[in-house]
This record gives C-alpha cells, sequence and structure tokens, in this order.
C-alpha cells in the first residue's frame, strides 16, 4: 500500500423505496455495516467516515467502527440533493480540523458484495496514477442486455437498435460474439478532491478510469426485489445460512 487515504460513505435517514434500508437487518447486521467493516478490513484508509443526517445511523456507524465527527444538514440529504454537495460539506469539515486529502473513495452503502481487495486495490491506483480524475467500479455487460442489442419501438410497432435504428438481421445475435461492453456497479467510486472545489465543482472530472470487477457477487439494493436478490447472491458468495 502506498499511502492511506479517505473513505466516505453517504447514508441518508430518508429511503422513498426502502424505507430506513440503512439500517434494516441485512444477513444478521445493518445493511451500513457491511460497507463499513470491509472499509475496515481493507486497511487503505486514515479515515472511514460516515456522513449523515440521521442519529441512529450515526449511532450505527460508531458502532461499527466509523467515525461521524458532524452531522450533515437537513437540506443537504433530501430527495433531491445532489450527493457531491454533501461530499463537498463533508471535506470542507474535515479540512476545518486539518485533514484535507488529495483523494477519497467513495462507497455507498446500499451497495454489497465488494472485498477489501477492491479497496485496496482502487486506493493503491488513486494513489500511483494521476492522468485521470475519477474512477468507476464497472462490470461486464452480459450479452444479452448489451446495448448492441437494445431495441426502440418505431412507427408502426416495428422494431429497430436503439442508437441506428438497425433491423434486426444487421444484429448480432449470439451473446458470445457481441462486443465487450461494461456498466457502472455502483460498488466503488473515487475522485480528485479538486473537483468539487474546481472549475464546474462536480464529482466527475474529464477523465474517469474503469476498475472491472466480477459482477456475479456485487448487489446494488434500492428495492425490496434488489434486496432479496442481494441476499441470494451474499448467501452463495460466502456461504451464508
Amino acid at each position: 500500500m502506498t499511502s492511506k487515504t479517505l473513505a466516505l460513505i453517504p447514508a441518508r435517514g430518508g429511503s422513498k423505496r426502502l424505507p430506513r434500508k440503512n439500517v434494516k437487518d441485512f444477513l444478521g447486521k445493518p445493511l451500513i455495516a457491511w460497507t463499513i467493516e470491509v472499509a475496515k478490513e481493507s486497511g487503505a484508509f486514515d479515515h472511514v467516515v460516515v456522513v449523515t443526517d440521521d442519529e441512529e445511523i450515526a449511532a450505527i456507524a460508531k458502532r461499527y467502527g466509523a467515525e461521524v465527527p458532524f452531522m450533515e444538514p437537513k437540506e443537504l440529504a433530501g430527495d433531491t440533493a445532489y450527493v457531491a454537495d454533501a461530499l463537498r460539506f463533508a471535506l470542507e469539515e474535515l479540512k476545518k480540523g486539518g485533514y484535507a486529502p488529495e483523494h477519497f473513495v467513495l462507497l455507498e452503502p446500499s451497495s454489497v458484495g465488494r472485498e477489501a481487495k477492491h479497496i485496496r486495490e482502487v486506493a493503491e491506483i488513486m494513489a500511483t496514477r494521476k492522468d485521470f480524475d475519477s474512477l468507476l467500479g464497472i462490470s461486464e455487460t452480459p450479452g444479452h442486455y448489451s446495448y448492441l442489442k437494445q431495441y426502440h419501438i418505431g412507427e408502426g410497432g416495428l422494431l429497430g437498435r436503439v442508437g441506428d435504428g438497425a433491423p434486426l438481421k444487421a444484429i448480432t445475435h449470439r451473446n458470445q460474439d457481441v462486443a465487450k461492453s461494461y456498466v457502472g456497479n455502483s460498488a466503488i467510486y473515487a475522485f480528485r478532491t479538486k473537483n468539487l472545489f474546481e472549475g464546474d465543482r462536480k464529482l466527475w472530472g474529464d477523465s474517469t478510469y474503469g476498475y472491472v470487477m466480477d459482477g456475479s457477487g456485487i448487489a446494488d439494493i434500492d428495492t425490496q426485489e434488489e434486496w432479496d436478490l442481494a441476499e441470494f447472491k451474499m448467501r452463495r458468495k460466502w456461504g451464508i445460512s
């Protein structure tokens, strides 16, 4: 490990589609605990900080070893709030205390299945490479879900490929022959801190590195159906009964 950095875990109290999901029991412990524990297990961070507006989430985060040095203002935690604003607030508060990392890793508590090795590798990449300003965890898209096999319905109900309108006879139908493509898996992100304070002050800059991960054991949870699928994946991956 070249150097250590900061992990930020944003966890607001409100969740419309799956109420209180961050504190809901997931295979024996609160959902957010899975992210905190793997972050700490990685050994990649000086600080693992949970950014939340919710007292219960804060208490649970501390119990599992995370830091909650401040509470997020309610106006930064609503349904229409942009996560970049909450992260910028957190970085500003940490800087007041004398801590100003060059980059940070973002771990969403609604994503499970990432491993400590993934976090260590991402931290190492961010520390040793300077030719990009952001990083996204990605997984290969199964051939049958590829954008090259997606259709739109045109005039008269006729199908054409999305983007160029190609007829079905021009489309590659065997999944194994479809060109590889990737999708963000929500498991891990990393950013240069300056992204949020310079230029257009957004998380994503001009160049993003794709960190490829096996998506079979990773799950992002926003609905009850996704929760059930995540439990199945985690039981299978870790042998949880």
